[in-house]
């Protein structure tokens, strides 16, 4: 268990890179955003075989981890937010 907390650290950047483009190009309401980093989480998790021998689902739980701590579990389950992450410009 312990590989795979090191490879969700590993996977976090990337995540949080992928969430800022993300919020960067599409209107997003800002409420759902971190839904949106566990899914890439999931996405990037699942696509890193070629990186590491961990099974399909250890895979899954490092990148759905790595997703949650890269924009903080916290606001996905206790903090409301609204508005969207680009300007209604």
């Amino acid at each position: 268990m312990q590989e795979v907390l090191i490879f969700a650290t590993a996977l976090a950047s990337i995540i949080l890179a992928l969430v800022e483009v993300v919020k960067q190009t599409v209107k997003v309401p800002v409420n759902l955003i971190p839904l949106i980093a566990l899914v890439i989480g999931l996405l990037v998790g699942a696509a890193a075989f070629p990186f590491t021998e961990f099974d399909l689902i250890l895979r899954l739980w490092a990148g759905g981890v790595a997703g949650l701590s890269a924009k903080g579990l916290f606001e996905l389950a206790f903090k409301k937010r609204e508005g969207t992450t680009k300007g209604d410009k």
